[in-house]
């Protein structure tokens, strides 16, 4: 039997119309049963976190709509992600749109459940607060994370509004504070913007993480950059979460925090591309609101850095498998 016969395989817009059918992440089966696939692709609707401008709760379904412009194989790299890997789309992660506490118990719960099944998630946000409960339902059998960070924002902030400590600016402070994340082996990409005190970002560096500023990554370029993040990150487990609002704005309007002055989506792609061959264990694409991008630009963004994370989440899961 071959891959395409023993895999599941997109429909193809040569087939079925890509405005056609029913919507799901790369036209993939939608399953209910999350032991049928080795790589699940999650949407999570809530932007509950959400400190400025809302509307990430919408971002999962227009993402899973322009992700139809999605194919097979990558142009680049030839990754075939369904002939490496059983991948599929398994719907949303409940939430709760009127209780932040009891959203992230549910994220965590749901996740937890695919990560018993022994699926890798690949997530699409929702706001950036979700890759918290993510990675603590992810968190069994694995030791703190390493993290490569695509983000304007280093959101490792501690409090908001008077000692509120869960909003999408404070996942990653919690992360390393509950032992989720290894703050040595996170690197953060394209931090930038005004702040509102001058040691806003100290705590992560601080901590040992790698921040990389915007000018410094201008100043580095794009291979370089690769290299640190690889030196940063090392041989262990590693996540990848990706926020639209570490490109620029121009290419990425529809985003709850937008800064100007961030990369362009081929640069991202390219730093995406030289993550290839880590030990990836998920990843996340997240704060693609559509309320401030009607025109379905950012999501399209949004949806092709997922396919990116994908082609690599495929080749890691293949080689832990042992087929490549």
């Amino acid at each position: 039997m071959s891959k395409s016969q023993e895999f599941p395989q997109p429909v193809a817009g040569t087939v079925v119309p890509r405005f056609g059918d029913v919507a799901t992440f790369m036209r993939l089966p939608l399953f209910r049963d999350p032991t049928a696939v080795e790589i699940g692709m999650v949407g999570v609707p809530w932007d509950g976190g959400t400190t400025n401008r809302p509307g990430a709760r919408h971002g999962p379904r227009q993402m899973r709509d322009l992700s139809t412009m999605m194919r097979r194989i990558h142009h680049v790299t030839g990754i075939a992600p369904y002939e490496l890997a059983r991948c599929g789309d398994l719907g949303d992660a409940p939430v709760n749109p009127a209780s932040l506490d009891d959203s992230l118990d549910r994220i965590e719960k749901h996740y937890a459940k695919l990560h018993a099944a022994g699926v890798v998630p690949l997530s699409a946000g929702g706001d950036h607060l979700i890759t918290l409960p993510i990675m603590r339902g992810i968190r069994k059998g694995l030791p703190p994370l390493g993290m490569v960070h695509f983000d304007a924002h280093s959101d490792t902030w501690d409090t908001y509004f008077g000692g509120f400590k869960y909003t999408h600016g404070t996942p990653f402070r919690r992360a390393v504070e509950e032992g989720l994340l290894d703050p040595k082996r996170v690197v953060q990409i394209g931090i930038r913007g005004s702040l509102y005190k001058a040691d806003d970002n100290q705590w992560a560096l601080d901590q040992g993480m790698r921040v990389i500023t915007i000018e410094e990554y201008f100043d580095l370029g794009v291979e370089k950059v690769i290299e640190e993040a690889r030196r940063v990150v090392g041989a262990g487990p590693t996540y990848v979460s990706f926020d639209v609002d570490g490109l620029d704005p121009a290419y990425a309007p529809g985003t709850g925090t937008p800064e100007i002055g961030g990369y362009t989506p081929h640069e991202a792609q390219r730093m995406l591309r030289g993550l290839r061959g880590l030990d990836l264990v998920g990843g996340d694409v997240v704060e693609v609101s559509p309320p401030f991008d009607m025109s379905g630009n950012t999501a399209l963004v949004g949806v092709t850095m997922m396919w990116e994370i994908l082609c690599l989440l495929a080749e890691a899961v293949a080689k832990r498998k042992g087929r490549i």
